[in-house]
């Protein structure tokens, strides 16, 4: 393991017991590579299989705060509605849910054995009646699309998976105006990690239906003819600016905001 890598595994494992009420049972079930069960600060309980890949989100968003709720979250409605793309196994989700009592979260995700994983969060959380999952891709049609899966509800999952990292299946699919539809036509927050359908779902989308929405935080791609400035131009245009950027080390690849009526930041 190089300095990188042990640095890395140093942080992960100070996290585990700074953000996690079951800090050693974590480790020990990582150590195990067998299910495992993290127990959060905010009362929490979020299951996943022990492999870095469905780790790794846990990780990022209740310990790294990587896309800021507390930031997110301020001002917005106390029965805010939420729209997750590429919900994962509901870490983003249910901190929202914990965040906001009053909120309705409506959770997307494509993948069939990770979708199963979010569904058993939201039972484990009581959330059933605030956290709808919705097995579906979100995309710029309607139907179907083929997706990369590889059954251990990685992150990756997805358009913009690497080569051999699991096997393609076709998934239902549905659009923005479909989602639109969904939540009653009220959407105040967006969240986006869609692995690489984040251009064709927004770009394609009716302006319109971002009326309502005040706050859109998005892991934006490497996708062949896009880039982020895209994403920029279409939410700034219909009033939503980009506020904060922090690009990782690949190109195409990083974090966005984007808040109603707050002013464009410097990217």
């Amino acid at each position: 393991m190089g300095l990188r890598g042990a640095a890395y595994a140093s942080r992960r494992i100070r996290q585990s017991f700074t953000h996690f009420d079951n800090g050693p049972q974590v480790l020990w079930d990582t150590l195990r590579g067998r299910e495992m069960t993290f127990r959060t600060r905010t009362g929490l309980t979020i299951h996943a299989p022990s492999v870095d890949g469905a780790r790794f989100p846990v990780y990022e968003i209740t310990a790294d705060d990587v896309y800021r709720l507390d930031e997110l979250l301020a001002g917005l409605r106390p029965d805010l509605v939420a729209v997750d793309i590429g919900a994962h196994i509901g870490s983003f989700s249910t901190a929202v849910c914990a965040a906001v009592p009053g909120a309705t979260v409506h959770a997307y995700e494509a993948s069939p054995s990770t979708a199963a994983w979010l569904e058993r969060n939201v039972t484990a959380n009581s959330l059933g009646d605030r956290l709808v999952v919705h097995r579906r891709a979100v995309s710029d049609h309607e139907g179907d699309l083929e997706i990369v899966d590889n059954g251990e509800a990685s992150a990756h999952n997805g358009l913009t998976a690497p080569d051999g990292s699991g096997s393609v299946v076709s998934v239902p699919c549905v659009t923005f105006a479909d989602i639109h539809a969904e939540t009653g036509g009220t959407i105040d927050l967006v969240k986006s990690d869609a692995e690489g359908a984040e251009y064709g779902v927004i770009l394609t989308s009716d302006p319109a239906h971002w009326a309502t929405v005040q706050r859109v935080v998005m892991e934006y791609h490497p996708v062949d003819g896009y880039e982020l400035d895209d994403l920029v131009r279409f939410l700034g245009a219909v009033g939503l600016d980009l506020v904060r950027h922090e690009p990782a080390d690949r190109p195409g690849l990083g974090n966005a905001w984007f808040a109603r009526g707050a002013g464009r930041a410097a990217a």
